[in-house]
């Protein structure tokens, strides 16, 4: 029977293996991901008895914006609602219900999130990435 738990007392190395079934979480180290659950404001996860089988994260003003990431479903539980009941349990979580603005970023789950209500007609996010560039070092 699978769970669902909103808290923040497992042991984080159980997510990496999830981590790992997703291209762009791969290489996150126990010790980073010790540190980002840490900082995370909510974390739902799903549990098939002692496995962790799904998560998701939100970081949030918790009034005006809300941003989710990392919502991965172990591919031996896939088509089985799990990612859907994650996303359920954040967009309705009582400590989220002033939100006013939900925003994530998917490359190729769009479809997914539609169903859910999201839409992709109000792009108008930017990145930069640490990975990729550098800062002048004048600090300007």
């Amino acid at each position: 029977m699978i769970t669902y738990a909103d808290h923040k007392n497992f042991d984080p190395a159980l997510l990496v293996p999830l981590f790992e079934q997703s291209l762009w979480a791969q290489g996150r180290t126990v010790a980073e991901t010790t540190h980002m659950v840490r900082q995370t404001d909510l974390f739902i996860t799903a549990w098939d008895g002692g496995r962790l089988i799904g998560c998701g994260r939100v970081l949030t003003d918790y009034v005006y914006r809300a941003s989710i990431w990392d919502v991965i479903v172990d591919a031996a539980y896939q088509g089985q609602e799990v990612g859907t009941a994650i996303m359920h349990r954040i967009l309705n979580h009582p400590a989220l219900q002033r939100v006013e603005l939900f925003w994530l970023c998917t490359r190729d789950k769009q479809t997914f999130y539609e169903t859910l209500g999201f839409s992709a007609k109000e792009q108008t996010g930017m990145v930069w990435d640490r990975r990729t560039q550098s800062l002048r070092r004048d600090g300007v």
